[in-house]
């Protein structure tokens, strides 16, 4: 870790939600027209809750496919992205906030999307109380919230109970792809990968922990903004190397 990044990840036997303390706030914000539709219209065919408990995935969906999670979409562009140009694969988004929830709800309707399913939970309580384990190819975790002030270092979505827990919902061979633009966080994420039992880092030797952006991952505005002004982003691929 770096100089302005001194206090490290907990330890692995840490309780999972961190005796209460989560990794996002939610903000009160504006719904558009076409939020509100998602929301109000869409949820019924394509929301999923806590309610639902433990999902099998081939009844949800219909069929056996590759399975993607993506933790934290934002407002959903990335994920939507994804599943219009993979429509073999399912693809299920977590996020908290009701206008990313809205914005990839609508979305998804217009462009005729089956093979995707969103939560508006915790990604922990999903993780633990829905998803079967080793049910899954891949989890993604693209740019989630740094929480850069030290103090709030505990905050940070990625510790040793997490990647833990994600390890338990990925199939043997499966990855855990997270990917983020600041990069004191990336050492941080690749400091508890290393320390991760049951994963293996698919980073080659040169590029090592990181690797180049999948194709797969597709470019955000900011991502695309943030090359220009010479900013970096770091991506990290670990896969699933214990059974």
């Amino acid at each position: 870790m770096n100089d302005t990044d001194t206090s490290g990840p907990e330890s692995a036997d840490a309780p999972l939600h961190r005796r209460g303390i989560k990794s996002y706030v939610l903000r009160a914000g504006r719904m558009t027209t076409a939020q509100t539709r998602g929301l109000e219209d869409v949820w019924p065919r394509l929301g999923l809750s806590l309610e639902d408990g433990r999902l099998d995935l081939d009844t949800l969906f219909g069929r056996r496919a590759p399975r993607v999670v993506e933790v934290g979409f934002g407002m959903g562009a990335s994920l939507i992205e994804q599943a219009e140009a993979h429509p073999e694969t399912d693809y299920i988004g977590i996020e908290v906030h009701a206008p990313g929830v809205g914005k990839l709800l609508d979305e998804a309707d217009k462009r005729g999307l089956a093979n995707l399913r969103v939560y508006r939970e915790d990604a922990l309580a999903v993780l633990e109380q829905c998803l079967p384990e080793a049910s899954l190819d891949s989890v993604q975790l693209f740019f989630p919230d740094p929480w850069p002030k030290k103090k709030h270092h505990k905050r940070r979505i990625v510790q040793p109970a997490f990647v833990e827990l994600v390890r338990t919902r990925l199939k043997p061979g499966g990855t855990l792809h997270m990917a983020t633009d600041w990069e004191a966080y990336a050492e941080w994420m690749a400091e508890v990968m290393a320390e991760a039992p049951g994963y293996a880092n698919t980073a080659e030797a040169d590029s090592a922990p990181y690797v180049p952006r999948p194709d797969y991952r597709p470019l955000t505005k900011f991502e695309v903004r943030g090359e220009r002004l010479g900013h970096g982003v770091w991506d990290l691929v670990h896969r699933r190397a214990d059974d």
